[in-house]
């Protein structure tokens, strides 16, 4: 078995670490990382590991952040010293949650699970099979605020989402604008990415609103949407150029 660990704690990553050796010194620790950017250049550069063990608040947000960036559909345990996310961690490849301090006997718990988990399916789709799993549905509407008042919004006539400090805007696709109380990452959960990608940390786009997509300077891509007024630009990162080829021809 190969796994990765991602913790942004180095005492913590290394008693991870003795953890799953003292477990099974046959396991391969194939890297320790410590952030959502290097976890996602990671996978997005090498064959994914069979286990993930993830914690939650990493030194540059949250790690649910990863999988709206890298298309992992591999098992993951959580660690982490909130309860607050398990129901969202389970809605994504989670097959384990554990609460700080890790101990062996809850890791050997976990692990144990992935390998009853693993013998019972050949080359699992972990993807696929978290709606079964988890009755997971993408949101079909949102409730947005203006001033005092409130408006329900289709998903399908949303424009775009936009990440201001730690404000969400909702911006339909007939320009109106409607606070949302979501994070980004939360969003990229509730999301469907059939329709929906994060162009970077500020923004995400539904594939209908976009009108043009042009190169920009240092190999990124510069997004505009159909009738959508916004001072800011919209810009794909460079490692993002590809994952967002691929989306929009699907």
């Amino acid at each position: 078995m190969k796994l990765i660990i991602v913790e942004d704690e180095k005492l913590a990553a290394e008693r991870l670490k003795t953890l799953v050796k003292e477990y099974d010194p046959a396991i391969e620790v194939l890297v320790c990382l410590e952030s959502v950017e290097e976890t996602v250049q990671y996978l997005r550069h090498h064959a994914s590991p069979d286990l993930l063990l993830l914690d939650i608040h990493l030194s540059d947000g949250h790690s649910f952040e990863i999988f709206s960036q890298v298309n992992y559909t591999k098992p993951v345990i959580f660690t982490t010293a909130y309860d607050q996310y398990a129901l969202e961690a389970f809605k994504m490849f989670s097959i384990d949650y554990i609460l700080k301090p890790v101990t062996l006997e809850a890791l050997a718990v976990a692990i144990n699970k992935y390998k009853n988990m693993a013998s019972g399916f050949v080359s699992a789709d972990f993807q696929r099979l978290i709606p079964q799993l988890t009755g997971r549905d993408y949101k079909k509407r949102f409730l947005g605020k203006v001033g005092q008042r409130l408006f329900f919004v289709d998903t399908a006539d949303i424009a775009y989402f936009q990440a201001d400090n730690k404000v969400v805007y909702m911006y339909d696709k007939e320009n109106n604008c409607y606070l949302v109380e979501h994070t980004m990452e939360k969003l990229a959960v509730m999301l469907n990415p059939k329709y929906f990608f994060r162009l970077n940390r500020r923004y995400i786009v539904n594939i209908d609103a976009v009108q043009q997509v042009k190169p920009y300077y240092n190999g990124r891509l510069k997004v505009s949407l159909k009738g959508q007024k916004h001072p800011d630009e919209m810009v794909i990162s460079r490692e993002r150029v590809s994952e967002f080829r691929e989306w929009a021809e699907a």
